[in-house]
């Protein structure tokens, strides 16, 4: 059998990234991929026939700019559309609005809060401040600050740099902003319990914690640290669905000669000698090359596709220590008709927009609550995105795609999920969007319910974590994704990491695919192709 240069384990957007960039230095490189496609969760599939499903990542954002041109992602056919704003309806009619223009955002604020709208600014920009630093690292490899190696030094000095720049004020609240829970963060700008609430949504996506939470004023910020044609903090949708994004990276991979090899499900990474030299497929195959890179999360690399003898014992407990708790669920519907929201006016734009149900914190921490004492909320928080609205090749003329991201929802409960609990829960989400849109129900034609023991079962996202382990900060920059292993590097000699589990963390940024890249090429003493910014310093 051919041997390759590299394998890559998993065909997600991050190791697909790490794969294109190793083929552009003139590698040879296989993907395995265990699924009949490609994408991972940044995937679009044709779930029910005639319409485009991306029925787990919907929105992007934190895709790297430097990323996107230097694998030239739009010769590949990735086009992303702006995302209109987001309306959050209240339970007596009325509702908070999101909108591009400075002028009319000011207005709709003033509508609940004077005072509020007047501090707007204030929190956007000591937030785009926050941004702004921690954008300076996403694209470089964490320093071991345990280390004397001179690029760990050198690369404390660059962040020590970069935070001494913000001035002695900024660095005191900087550090007491990371540990602030976002409810907390918020009422030091806001009074207005459904402004707070608004602004906390990003705060808990992903995230097995509440507004109350502390370390969740970070989960925010980690939201808007983003990019869509330069405007930091701004969303967009891929025209295609979220795998055109895997798409345009698949064929930069081809482009440099890659190759990706689905239903090639990896059992086990092979290791001899504490050197690895391939991995054997679920099917018996064996493939070998010298450098094995896992996309997958660091709990399923440690205690499923690697031997427990192969690697030191204290890693297999941080592995099986891991924070990595499920607690999202999607609800992907297709629709023959335009909901309709009596709350805003007939033709107006905001009707194009994304749709949040939730009015209040104390709302969103009792959906938190159910969670805690394991069943889905009964009142959840959901996003729900019209992503066919802006984006025509999801549904043919008169149809409809929405997806519905939804906090909370267990990743085991009492007795385990079966389809009847499956379909209970999709209901309480048709129930709860219902309440505002009288004719929803009626329009539906197929919905697919995903809690996060779909995801794991499907995708391999450890209790369908969708950002591969929690974004503490005790899992973040030099402890992601435990200490002594933050730089991509697994124990043995040839073995890396590529996947959202690493540095800088969960999103469809590619980001740790790119710096993954970087450092196997470092370490085969090849010429460095890979960005360490944005162009953005």
């Amino acid at each position: 059998m051919k041997k390759y240069d590299a394998i890559v384990i998993g065909a997600g957007h991050n190791g697909l990234t790490s794969a294109a960039y190793l083929a552009k230095s003139g590698l040879d490189v296989l993907v395995v991929e265990k699924n009949d496609y490609i994408g991972g969760a940044a995937v679009s599939r044709e779930i029910h026939e005639g319409w485009l499903y991306s029925n787990c990542s919907y929105v992007c954002s934190l895709l790297r700019q430097s990323i996107h041109r230097d694998l030239n992602l739009t010769k590949h056919g990735l086009m992303i559309v702006p995302y209109s704003g987001t309306t959050n309806f209240t339970r007596d009619g009325n509702y908070l609005a999101e909108y591009g223009d400075h002028a009319q955002q000011y207005r709709e604020l003033c509508r609940h809060s004077v005072r509020d709208a007047n501090a707007m600014h204030r929190f956007e920009a000591d937030l785009m401040r926050y941004a702004k630093l921690i954008r300076h690292f996403l694209m470089r490899t964490p320093a071991d600050p345990t280390s004397f190696k001179p690029r760990d030094i050198s690369e404390l000095i660059f962040m020590g740099k970069k935070f001494w720049d913000m001035g002695e004020d900024q660095i005191y609240e900087f550090t007491r902003f990371l540990t602030m829970s976002a409810a907390d963060f918020l009422s030091e700008y806001f009074e207005n319990d459904l402004i707070k609430a608004f602004m906390a949504t990003s705060s808990i996506i992903g995230t097995a914690l509440g507004v109350y939470s502390p370390g969740t004023a970070y989960v925010l910020l980690h939201h808007v640290m983003g990019d869509v044609d330069g405007a930091v903090g701004s969303w967009g949708l891929a025209r295609g669905g979220m795998g055109a994004i895997s798409d345009a990276i698949a064929g930069a991979l081809k482009e440099h000669g890659g190759e990706i090899r689905m239903n090639a499900e990896v059992q086990q990474i092979l290791i001899k000698d504490n050197t690895t030299y391939g991995v054997a497929l679920a099917n018996g195959d064996e493939i070998h090359a010298p450098i094995v890179v896992s996309n997958l999360d660091p709990k399923r690399t440690f205690t499923k596709i690697v031997d427990k003898n192969d690697i030191p014992a204290d890693l297999y407990k941080k592995a099986k220590n891991f924070k990595i708790r499920g607690s999202s669920g999607k609800v992907n519907i297709a629709l023959n008709g335009r909901p309709d929201f009596p709350s805003l006016p007939e033709g107006h734009m905001l009707r194009n927009g994304s749709f949040q149900f939730l009015d209040s914190l104390e709302r969103m921490e009792k959906a938190y609550d159910c969670w805690k004492h394991g069943r889905w909320s009964d009142d959840p928080f959901i996003e729900m995105t019209q992503s066919s609205v802006w984006d025509p090749t999801m549904a043919a003329p008169g149809n409809y795609f929405v997806s519905c991201f939804i906090q909370y929802c267990p990743a085991d409960i009492e007795g385990g999920w079966t389809p009847e609990k499956r379909e209970a829960f999709g209901e309480t989400v048709v129930d709860q969007i219902s309440q505002y849109s009288p004719n929803f129900r009626d329009l539906i034609v197929h919905k697919e319910v995903r809690t996060p023991f779909e995801i794991e079962q499907e995708v391999g996202l450890t209790e369908g974590n969708i950002f591969q382990g929690e974004l503490t900060l005790d899992q973040l920059m030099f402890n992601r994704p435990f200490p002594g292993y933050s730089q991509y590097r697994g124990p043995a000699k040839g073995m890396y990491l590529c996947g959202s589990g690493s540095h800088p963390g969960g999103g469809v940024s590619a980001a740790c695919g790119a710096n993954s890249a970087r450092e196997i090429l470092m370490d085969l003493k090849r010429p460095n192709i890979v960005p360490e910014d944005d162009g953005d310093e």
